[in-house]
């Protein structure tokens, strides 16, 4: 679900069947986290609107003057944003549904525990989705095309050197890039299999899990969420807490409270850091927690690397 600014802005998506997210790091994150081929609705006012396919991505250059949406000037920081990152949707089924319908539960929590709206998109389970995917009517309207001409389009990079930041097309690397990275990693059936086997779960299969974005409880925000695709009786959880740098026993004890309020449900901690001391590795052991390693092999700092080159590279490691 895909949390629009204002009413205004909300009406230029829904007439042009078009979402578009600021020239923020918030913005990248969301535009990486959500695919071509995912589903999406929008949500303002505690009310959920229509469900739509994303038939594709564009970052777009020199985006301040372009329509629909006019900047942005959030009030505490006083700083002016626009919408280079765009999805194209393809209308799906038409309807406007309250947040309080239990349906909505899974992201609902979300919204609750947050306090409120301060984050660009609530990733929702399959359960929400083929839910969704019976409410209101099949989308009859017609969509207003955006004629946009002589534009072009960029690629946007990471960095490992602050000084090679330039938002919107150069972005300093940081933990919810990492996790945004991760979990589209895991979300690849192969690679989940693989993780799970050495995670020690191998009497498990990844085809019955699904991988999720961050997931709001009571002791915190749990990083990356896998749980049964389709629970029957019980739903078995994996919690995910992730950090770009050295592990730290802090670390340990955040996970642990979160497998402590999921409680029986949740059959693995899993940390995942940059790298580990040998003290914190035998913490971690007696805990039950599972320490990994990410890597992404030999990085320069003074290189710029694509999403999917990061992509290619990242590897999980038990340690």
């Amino acid at each position: 679900m895909i949390s629009v600014s204002n009413k205004t802005n909300l009406n230029l998506c829904l007439k042009y069947a078009l979402a578009g997210f600021t020239n923020s790091v918030n913005g990248l994150w969301t535009f990486m986290e959500i695919q071509e081929g995912d589903f999406v609705s929008f949500l303002h006012g505690a009310r959920v609107f229509n469900l739509y396919k994303v038939e594709k991505k564009e970052a777009i250059k020199n985006a301040e003057a372009l329509p629909p949406w006019p900047p942005v000037t959030f009030k505490t920081s006083r700083k002016t944003y626009y919408f280079p990152f765009r999805l194209y949707l393809k209308p799906l089924r038409q309807f406007v549904e309250s947040m309080v319908r239990p349906e909505f539960a899974y992201v609902a929590e979300n919204l609750l525990l947050r306090g409120g709206y301060r984050k660009t998109h609530f990733q929702a389970d399959q359960t929400t989705l083929q839910s969704v995917s019976q409410m209101g009517e099949v989308y009859n309207k017609p969509i207003e095309a955006l004629l946009i001409s002589n534009y072009k389009t960029f690629v946007p990079y990471i960095v490992w050197d602050r000084e090679l930041e330039s938002s919107p097309e150069t972005f300093y690397f940081q933990e919810f890039i990492l996790q945004s990275l991760i979990r589209q990693h895991l979300s690849v059936s192969t690679n989940l299999q693989i993780f799970l086997n050495s995670a020690g779960l191998d009497t498990f299969h990844a085809e019955d899990f699904e991988v999720l974005g961050e997931k709001a409880l009571s002791e915190g925000y749990v990083d990356i969420l896998i749980k049964d695709r389709t629970p029957v009786g019980y739903s078995r959880k994996i919690v995910l807490e992730i950090k770009t740098g050295s592990a730290k026993s802090k670390d340990i004890e955040q996970l642990e409270n979160y497998t402590k309020e999921i409680g029986e449900e949740c059959v693995a901690g899993v940390l995942i850091a940059q790298k580990f001391s040998r003290n914190l590795k035998q913490e971690c052991e007696k805990r039950g927690i599972k320490p990994f390693v990410y890597t992404f092999g030999q990085i320069e700092r003074s290189r710029k690397y694509t999403l999917e080159d990061l992509k290619q590279k990242l590897q999980l490691l038990k340690i």
